[in-house]
C-alpha cells in the first residue's frame, strides 16, 4: 500500500489468527505497523505471523481472551518486542448460544459478557498502564450492528455489543485527551464466526443489504485502520457502522 500511516507504531490485535482480526493485523502491517496478535491456538497464530511477514513484523501470544494472565503476557510481549504500544484493537468475541433470550443458559450469558465486554475493559486497562497513559494511543473495539438493533437468534450477543458500544463512549471520556477510543460495528461479514448467519443461502442473506453483498474482513479492517490512524485524530467516542447499507444512515 502507498500509505504508511503506522510507520514506527505498534499494535496489539486480539483474536487475530483469522477473520476480521487477521485482516486488521494485515492492514496495519501493510501500512507500516508491527503487531502482536493473540488467539487461542498456537499453530494458527504461527501461520498468521508467517503470513504477516515473520518475527520482524509480528509476534504472538496464545491464550483465552478473557484470561488476565494471557492479557498481561501479550501486552508485555508487544512492548518488550517492539518498544511501544500505540494501538489496541479489541476484536475477540464469542457467541456460544443461539435462540430466544428466555431459553438462554445463564452460564453462556455470563461467559459472553465476560469475553465480549469485561475482557475488552481489561485489555484497555493493561495497554493504558503499559504505554498509552504516558505516550497516548488509539483503541478500536469491534462491536456489531446487533448492538444497535434487535437481532433474533443472537439477541444476547447483541446485548453484549450494545454494552461494548457504551463502554467505548465511557472510555473515550475517561482516557481523553491522550487516548482516543472508538468502535466499528459490522453487519454480517464472511468469516467462520458468522457462517451460521449466511451459509445456507448467501444470496438471500446479501439481499438485505443495499450493496447486495456480505462484508469481507478487509472492509472492517479498513475502517479500523482509519480510526486507529492520525486521519481520525479528531474522532473519539464514536462507533462507525460498516454494514453495506443495512441500517447505517437509513
Amino acid at each position: 500500500m502507498s500509505s504508511q500511516r503506522f510507520e514506527g507504531r505498534v499494535a496489539l490485535v486480539t483474536g487475530a489468527s483469522r477473520g476480521i482480526g487477521f485482516a486488521t493485523a494485515q492492514r496495519l502491517v501493510d501500512e507500516g505497523a508491527r503487531v502482536c496478535i493473540t488467539a487461542r491456538k498456537p499453530a494458527a497464530l504461527e501461520a498468521a505471523v508467517e503470513q504477516l511477514g515473520g518475527s520482524d513484523k509480528a509476534v504472538f501470544v496464545a491464550g483465552s481472551g478473557d484470561d488476565r494472565d494471557h492479557q498481561a503476557a501479550a501486552v508485555e510481549l508487544a512492548v518488550a518486542s517492539f518498544g511501544r504500544l500505540d494501538v489496541l484493537v479489541n476484536n475477540t468475541g464469542i457467541n456460544p448460544a443461539y435462540g430466544p433470550l428466555l431459553d438462554l443458559d445463564d452460564g453462556a450469558a455470563r461467559k459472553m459478557f465476560e469475553v465480549n465486554v469485561l475482557a475488552a475493559l481489561s485489555w484497555v486497562r493493561l495497554a493504558h498502564r503499559a504505554w498509552m497513559a504516558a505516550h497516548g494511543g488509539a483503541i478500536v473495539n469491534i462491536a456489531s450492528v446487533a448492538g444497535f438493533t434487535p437481532a433474533p437468534g443472537i439477541a444476547f450477543y447483541g446485548v453484549t455489543k450494545a454494552a461494548l458500544i457504551g463502554l467505548t463512549k465511557q472510555l473515550a471520556v475517561e482516557l481523553a485527551p491522550r487516548v482516543r477510543v472508538n468502535a466499528v460495528a459490522p453487519a454480517v461479514v464472511k468469516t467462520r464466526f458468522a457462517e451460521k448467519l449466511y451459509a445456507d443461502d448467501e444470496d438471500a442473506a446479501a439481499a438485505n443489504y443495499l450493496l447486495k453483498r456480505l462484508g469481507d474482513p478487509a472492509d472492517v479492517a479498513a475502517a479500523v485502520a482509519y480510526l486507529a490512524s492520525d486521519d481520525a485524530s479528531w474522532t473519539t467516542g464514536q462507533t462507525a457502522v460498516v454494514d453495506g447499507g443495512m441500517i447505517g444512515g437509513l
